[in-house]
């Protein structure tokens, strides 16, 4: 946990302009709520002179992200951002409810058509960090920390995979599967097979286990083991098969099916649900691939993993080595408010709201 910890210390550099790919549209109020537009058209209009300080803030204990995002969207699309004053916290930085994470302060007109894109930013890359903070926090048994490949290239729309994977980045993430999840913090896609390769030979998982490893043989080998729906025996064979060069295999059972090995150890069912990556399965399969001397080969267990499902299997010692991990990571549950809470330098805001300083906010040069 060293290197997420520093993460969440504010220990890495902030991404800047250049790592962003921003539709110019933002400048002309595209996405913007247009009441927030005539706002503005109005601040113009009746009071240009007027100086306001925006505040951010959300309701959870979260680990906070999107703020470099948020950054470099105020200095491409604010009107005369250099005349503006921010503050704020970084991405990695754990923040507690309602505490300020960012303010802003100058000419409303200038930057207030940003207000719910700002939030909007700073509520996904959170929800995302902080979901996969949660996951990496449980993948942990006895003091070891287990790798969690973050896999939500499916789960979403494309154009959200940089600054998803960002966002699991900093919340600890180690792998991710795809080359642009990767993108904004300088490493590439990793990933092994998918089910399309061993329908490719006809279920033969050591004829595509095989072209595999020839084709890249620089990874490491991990084998999918659950096209046939017999995990232990599929793992038993290319264990066999490729011996020390096999580093793992990796589990992604369907929740609605019970591989075959219940079916000929009947005897063990009626005492849990058998359908998916369950801890009988993987138990099973551990005592299996060492009973054979293969100890060395670890397992990857996927296919609905959530962080309570995690949180079940290291309570219970399920000997998994790495989780994998897709749809229950990009779930939104962290909103973000941007508040004008001051008005030339004098307390204004709604009732209920007020001006939060906050002592751990940096200067930020624009």
């Amino acid at each position: 946990m060293k290197e997420i910890e520093l993460k969440l210390q504010g220990k890495i550099k902030r991404l800047t302009n250049q790592t962003f790919k921003f539709d110019e549209r933002v400048g002309e109020g595209w996405f913007s709520a247009v009441y927030f537009l005539k706002s503005c058209e109005i601040a113009e209009k009746y009071k240009p002179d007027n100086i306001v300080t925006m505040q951010f803030f959300q309701k959870k204990d979260a680990v906070l992200c999107g703020t470099d995002e948020a950054i470099a969207l105020i200095k491409t699309f604010a009107k005369n951002p250099e005349n503006l004053e921010l503050y704020s916290l970084k991405d990695g930085d754990k923040i507690s409810p309602y505490e300020t994470v960012m303010t802003i302060t100058g000419p409303y007109q200038n930057f207030g058509f940003l207000e719910g894109i700002i939030d909007g930013i700073l509520a996904r890359r959170t929800s995302v960090a902080t979901n996969v903070y949660d996951v990496v926090k449980t993948a942990r048994q006895s003091g070891i920390q287990k790798p969690v490949i973050f896999m939500g290239d499916r789960d979403d729309h494309y154009t959200q995979q940089a600054g998803d994977g960002y966002a699991a980045y900093i919340g600890g993430s180690t792998a991710q599967a795809t080359h642009a999840m990767n993108e904004w913090w300088g490493k590439h896609g990793m990933g092994t097979m998918p089910h399309a390769l061993i329908q490719l030979f006809e279920g033969d998982i050591v004829a595509a286990t095989k072209a595999y490893h020839e084709s890249y043989p620089d990874d490491e080998l991990v084998a999918l083991v659950d096209y046939n729906n017999d995990v232990i025996t599929d793992s038993l064979k290319v264990a066999r098969a490729f011996g020390d060069k096999l580093k793992g295999v990796r589990i992604d059972t369907s929740k609605n099916m019970v591989d075959k090995y219940f079916f000929r150890n009947p005897s063990v069912l009626g005492k849990f649900d058998p359908r998916g990556t369950n801890p009988a399965l993987i138990f099973a399969l551990r005592d299996a691939l060492d009973k054979e001397g293969f100890q060395h080969v670890k397992i990857v267990a996927s296919g609905g993993f959530t962080m309570e499902k995690i949180k079940f299997f290291e309570e219970n010692n399920v000997p998994v080595d790495m989780y994998g991990v897709g749809s229950s990571l990009l779930k939104i549950n962290i909103g973000f408010t941007g508040d004008n809470v001051m008005l030339n330098g004098k307390p204004q805001a709604k009732e209920g709201r007020k001006y939060q300083p906050n002592p751990r906010l940096e200067k930020v040069e624009l």
